[in-house]
């Protein structure tokens, strides 16, 4: 099934108004066309958003203050925004909505100008749709006794954004994120880090416990570093037992002393390893920051490398550790 494009979803025709619009004008804006945002616009380009969660608070403060209502829109809207680009399809949209917990998806053309805009509803709404329809071709294989049944339920998974075993974000999912994020920095200059994180001698373990109590063991990891997370991080499978961690607004020091302290919170668990030298699971990361003196990576392949590079050394040093990219 072909994916849904995101100007299948979207709402055009959106107006944006210029930055030195007033609170007032906004506030009448909104009323008058009942739309939960208000973007700001300079030369057709979407530069920042007023949603409704602003607009509530601003006008409680505007109980005391009534001037607030003159204030221009430059100096209340959130930027800069997180946009999607009009070729991109419903999935991007999904991975990014939820990474960056967004309800409202600014959708531009190569040229940066403003096409519409995708609500968390659009995009709700079509998921669904999506899988109604899956749910038939289910439904319609099975009654067939046709290998139809395998390739709907391929088309189903496709639409996962988490890995199965793990339950955390899978590959597909770190990819698009990876993608979006890389490019707001090299938009924005925004710093995030990635870790990559590995099981320390998990075929050991796998060999002498169990692939069941190994897959138990993988949840365990992936719970653990979740718990020490931020709001704002997201983790991912990599591959295998391999992790991927997206350290949004962190510094390569800021990102470092996290890993170090996630692994100590994993060795403290004392799970019992015995195929280890230090009779314990453990694991070890790989840190590196997407902005190196003030200069941003080219990709986020470039990125995820130089972490790739940080895990050899830390597997090196004895293990149960994080290292930084040179």
């Amino acid at each position: 099934m072909q994916e849904i494009k995101l100007t299948d979803i979207m709402t055009r025709n959106v107006k944006g108004v210029e930055r030195r619009a007033t609170l007032r004008t906004i506030v009448e804006s909104m009323s008058t066309h009942r739309i939960s945002c208000q973007l700001v616009t300079e030369d057709q380009q979407p530069v920042g958003i007023i949603t409704e969660r602003d607009m509530v608070k601003l006008l409680l403060e505007t109980a005391d203050n009534p001037a607030m209502l003159d204030q221009y829109a430059e100096d209340i809207m959130s930027s800069p925004i997180v946009t999607l680009y009009d070729n991109e399809s419903l999935y991007d949209a999904m991975v990014v909505s939820r990474a960056e917990r967004l309800r409202h998806l600014p959708i531009i053309d190569k040229e940066g100008k403003l096409q519409g805009l995708v609500t968390q509803s659009d995009i709700a709404k079509a998921h669904f749709h999506v899988i109604e329809i899956q749910a038939e071709l289910i439904e319609k294989a099975i009654s067939e006794r046709t290998v139809d049944l395998k390739q709907a339920n391929e088309e189903l998974q496709a639409m996962s954004m988490e890995d199965a075993l793990m339950e955390i974000g899978n590959r597909r999912a770190m990819e698009v994120d990876l993608e979006h994020t890389h490019a707001a920095s090299l938009r924005n200059g925004r710093q995030y880090c990635v870790a990559l994180v590995d099981v320390d001698y998990f075929k050991k373990y796998n060999d002498h416990y169990g692939h069941s109590a190994g897959d138990e063991v993988l949840r365990t990891v992936a719970k653990t570093f979740e718990a020490e997370m931020r709001k704002t991080d997201r983790i991912y499978r990599y591959g295998g037992e391999e992790m991927l961690l997206v350290l949004t607004d962190t510094d390569a020091d800021g990102a470092l002393i996290f890993m170090k302290r996630a692994i100590r919170a994993l060795a403290e668990k004392g799970i019992p390893h015995s195929q280890s030298p230090y009779g314990f699971l453990t694991s070890s990361a790989g840190v590196a920051a997407a902005v190196v003196d003030g200069k941003c990576l080219p990709s986020w392949q470039d990125v995820v490398e130089k972490a790739d590079q940080a895990l050899y050394e830390s597997k090196e040093s004895n293990r149960n550790t994080a290292s930084m990219a040179a």
